[in-house]
C-alpha cells in the first residue's frame, strides 16, 4: 500500500491531497454512514497507510468539520445569486438551496447540526458561521431589529432541519452521526476542535447574547401554538 497517494486505473500515481480526502470522505459517509468511517477505512479507500492522512488533516473530528465545511460551502453565494425582493423569499430560497444539501447527502447531512458549535454559545440548529452571519445580515437589511432576527433565526431554522432529518431519514439507512470522537488509537495526533475565527461575522458577534440564550421551552411552545393554528385554519375552510 502507497505511504502517500494511490496509483489510478492508468497506474499513474495520484496526490493526495486535503480536498480528496475530504472528497473520498463523504462518500464513504454516504455508502456506509458516519459511524462505519475511520481513518484506517478512508486510508484503504485511497490506497495509503492511515497515517499518511494525518499529514492533512489533524484526525477524524477534523476531517468531519471538513465534511460539514463542504456541505455548506458556496451556500450564502447561490441564495445571494437567486435574488430575492423579501424576507420571505430570501428564506425561501435559503430553506431549498439546504434541502438540496439534505437530499444529495442524506447521510452526511446530520453532521451540519450534530457536529460541535462552530462556536461554544452559538445554539443549534445550524452552527457553521458564515451560514448564520449570512442569514442574520439579510434579515437585518429587510429591516429586522437584533431581537426579531435572532427569533426568526432560531425559529427557521429549528423547523428546517427538524423536518430535513426526517426527511432524509425515509432516503437512507445510514442516518446517524458520533456524538463522541472516536479514538483510532494508532496515532498520537489530537482529535480536539478548532475555535472558529468569528472576527469575520459582525452580525453574529453583535447578537452572540440573544444567539447564546436558552429559550428552547418557549420556543417550542411558540411552534406548536402555529402549527395547531395552522391546522385550526385548514380544518375549518
Amino acid at each position: 500500500m502507497s505511504v502517500d497517494g494511490a496509483r489510478d486505473d492508468t497506474g499513474t500515481r495520484r496526490r493526495l491531497d486535503r480536498d480528496r480526502i475530504i472528497d473520498v470522505a463523504l462518500v464513504a459517509i454516504e455508502a456506509h454512514g458516519v459511524e462505519q468511517m475511520s481513518m484506517r477505512s478512508l486510508g484503504r479507500d485511497l490506497g495509503v497507510e492511515a497515517m499518511a492522512l494525518y499529514r492533512y488533516v489533524s484526525g477524524r473530528e477534523d476531517l468531519l468539520e471538513a465534511v460539514v465545511a463542504r456541505l455548506l460551502d458556496g451556500l450564502a453565494e447561490r441564495v445571494e445569486t437567486a435574488g430575492a425582493s423579501s424576507w420571505q423569499e430570501y428564506l425561501q430560497h435559503l430553506a431549498h438551496e439546504i434541502r438540496d444539501v439534505a437530499l444529495r447527502h442524506p447521510s452526511a447531512f446530520p453532521l451540519v447540526v450534530s457536529r460541535h458549535p462552530a462556536t461554544p454559545w452559538l445554539r443549534p440548529p445550524l452552527r457553521d458561521i458564515q451560514t448564520v452571519e449570512h442569514l442574520l445580515a439579510m434579515l437585518t437589511r429587510y429591516g429586522f431589529d437584533e431581537e426579531r432576527a435572532v427569533d426568526t433565526y432560531k425559529a427557521f431554522t429549528s423547523f428546517l432541519v427538524g423536518h430535513l432529518l426526517l426527511e432524509v431519514s425515509m432516503y437512507t439507512e445510514n442516518v446517524s452521526a458520533m456524538a463522541e470522537p472516536m479514538n483510532e488509537g494508532s496515532a498520537d495526533i489530537p482529535e480536539q476542535d478548532t475555535p472558529a475565527d468569528v472576527q469575520g461575522a459582525p452580525h453574529v458577534l453583535r447578537m452572540r447574547e440573544r444567539l447564546s440564550e436558552d429559550r428552547g421551552a418557549e420556543e417550542f411552545e411558540i411552534g406548536l401554538e402555529t402549527l395547531l393554528d395552522r391546522i385550526e385554519q385548514s380544518v375549518s375552510h
